[in-house]
């Protein structure tokens, strides 16, 4: 199949985690033999702000850290029509322009062949009337990254086949790195973002660092000063912004790591994780969560640690710094879920699955299943 899917970002993960998904989920279907193409706007924040903030040549790494992949630039004088004319499939995410949207579902509803997806984020609960406003009634599909978001979808009339879409791990980049010698403790990797999680982050991070003396790293974007002074303050070591292909070096150069969601995470999208739960648990590192609620059953009781407070979070970590054995059953069991459920190969399975039900006859006849999947 020619796959082009229209994205913030390819090229740059800066405060763009759903670039994470994207990669890996382009790179298993070139690897099963798929052309695949992505469409980004040239003006889009993600990549002014990678330059702004590190340099064009961070932006360039891309080619080089992912060859395979195709990210071809759009602005206002793009062909649309042109680019998709012989396309196959064509998955649109949220954050694409809203009348950008509208225009590819009038290609579709105009007797276009190929199967239109709309991909969701999160947006269906953090901004509601944006997504109320798109025209999706010309989409084929919903791809929502959870049961929550699905069940909304269809509560609220957005769509007809609305399937859930988690995210994965890469696991062609996330893997355990053994070579690799342990240097600290703790590491976590996020962005400050809008201030959704500052008290968090000091009573799971900071806080139990600080009372365990536990080295280590913080990597991220968008840490107002009053954010970096905590960090220098307490035993870790503040490193701005990581290119998401270096990231599994980073875990394994440590010996911990924790899961610290956003409150909008928690509070309206229960049971969809960061992608770093996934990520993580797929590089083999120990892994303490902060309270989410797990609904929908992705990880088992052994895959990591949940920390209901401060306090708890303080015992998980110094009982893996501790114990001999705990971090190795820890990391053994995530590695295995990761391996057997969660993996952006068994998404694109799971992709294929849907298409082969409900996309249009012409993908319907490029995908043959296997006889597990019919």
């Amino acid at each position: 199949m020619r796959i082009i899917v229209y994205t913030h970002s390819l090229a740059s993960d800066w405060n763009h985690g759903n670039a994470h998904f994207l990669r890996g989920i382009l790179r298993d279907l070139e690897a099963r033999g798929h052309e695949t193409l992505a469409l980004e706007p040239a003006d889009g924040w993600s990549r002014r702000n990678l330059v702004s903030d590190q340099g064009q040549p961070a932006l360039d790494r891309f080619a080089m850290q992912f060859p395979e992949l195709t990210s071809r630039t759009y602005d206002d004088a793009f062909d649309h029509e042109d680019a998709l004319a012989d396309a196959d499939l064509v998955i649109v995410h949220e954050w694409t322009d809203p009348e950008l949207i509208a225009r590819i579902g009038r290609l579709r509803r105009g007797g276009a062949s190929f199967t239109l997806c709309f991909h969701t984020h999160h947006r269906g609960v953090s901004d509601e009337a944006a997504i109320a406003d798109l025209r999706l009634a010309d989409y084929d599909l919903i791809l929502a990254f959870g049961e929550t978001l699905r069940q909304l979808y269809l509560r609220r009339g957005w769509g007809e086949q609305v399937h859930t879409w988690h995210e994965a791990a890469d696991t062609r980049l996330f893997r355990p790195l053994p070579e690799v010698e342990k240097r600290a403790d703790l590491v976590w990797v996020g962005n400050w973002g809008d201030g959704e999680r500052e008290a968090e982050l000091a009573e799971y991070l900071i806080g139990p660092a600080t009372r365990l003396g536990l080295t280590g790293t913080v990597r991220g974007v968008r840490y107002p000063d009053h954010a970096v002074r905590a960090l220098e303050a307490s035993p870790l070591s503040y490193g701005g912004w990581v290119g998401n292909a270096e990231v599994p070096r980073l875990f394994a150069a440590h010996r911990m790591t924790v899961h610290v969601p956003r409150r909008p995470y928690v509070e309206a999208l229960p049971g969809i994780p960061t992608i770093r739960v996934f990520e993580s648990l797929a590089c083999g590192i120990p892994l303490v969560s902060a309270p989410w609620n797990d609904c929908e059953g992705l990880f088992r009781a052994t895959d990591f640690l949940l920390a209901r407070d401060g306090e708890e979070m303080a015992r998980h970590l110094d009982a893996i710094r501790n114990d001999r054995d705990l971090p190795i059953e820890l990391a053994a069991s995530g590695l295995e879920t990761i391996r057997t459920r969660h993996s952006c190969a068994h998404r694109v399975d799971e992709l294929l699955a849907i298409l082969a039900k409900h996309g249009t006859a012409r993908v319907r006849g490029d995908i043959a299943l296997p006889e597990a999947a019919q």
